[in-house]
C-alpha cells in the first residue's frame, strides 16, 4: 500500500507516492529522479548515499521515505546554484578528488556539512566527518585537499 508525502527537496516543496518499505535513497533516485545519492551497500556503512535530513548529515539508504513527510532534505543535487557550483564541488573537481565518481556526492555532501558547523576544520575533525564514507580510489589524500582548499573559499 502506498503513501502520499510532502517533501522539501532542494528547496522544491514535492509529493511522492511511497510503500511502506520505501528508502529515502529509492524515492529520492527511482521516483523524482535525482540520482546524485548512490546506492552501494544499502547498509549506512559507506556514505554515498548521504544527504542532510533536516540539517542533520545522514545516509537516506537507512531512512524510510514515509519518516520524510513534512520535512526537508538537501542532496548533492541541490549543493549547486544553478549552473554555480558549489564551494565544495568546485574544490573537488579542482582538486582532483574525482576519481571513478561513485563516492563523490556522498563525500561532497558530507564536506558541505562539516563547513556549515566548521568553518576551518582541524585535520582531526575532518577525519572524522569523513569517517562514514568509504571510498576506493582516491586514498583520500585529493579528498583532505578539497576539504582545505573549500575552507579556504568559504
Amino acid at each position: 500500500m502506498s503513501q502520499r508525502i510532502s517533501v522539501t527537496v532542494n528547496g522544491a516543496l514535492l509529493e511522492a507516492d511511497v510503500w511502506g518499505g520505501e528508502s529515502l535513497l529509492t524515492m529520492l533516485r527511482d521516483t523524482l529522479e535525482l540520482p546524485g545519492s548512490k546506492n552501494a551497500c544499502e547498509q549506512g556503512e559507506c556514505g554515498s548515499c548521504s544527504v542532510i535530513l533536516d540539517g542533520e548529515l545522514v545516509c537516506a539508504c537507512l531512512v524510510l521515505a514515509a519518516q520524510v513527510d513534512g520535512h526537508e532534505v538537501v542532496t548533492v543535487e541541490g549543493l549547486a546554484r544553478g549552473d554555480d557550483l558549489h564551494p565544495v564541488q568546485a574544490a573537488f573537481v579542482e582538486a582532483g578528488a574525482v576519481q571513478c565518481g561513485f563516492c563523490t556526492p556522498g563525500l561532497v555532501v558530507a564536506v558541505a556539512d562539516l563547513l556549515d558547523r566548521v568553518p576551518d576544520p582541524s585535520e582531526d575533525e575532518v577525519r572524522e566527518a569523513l569517517s562514514g564514507n568509504v571510498c576506493r580510489c582516491t586514498g583520500y589524500v585529493k579528498v583532505f585537499d578539497a576539504v582545505r582548499l573549500a575552507a579556504e573559499r568559504q
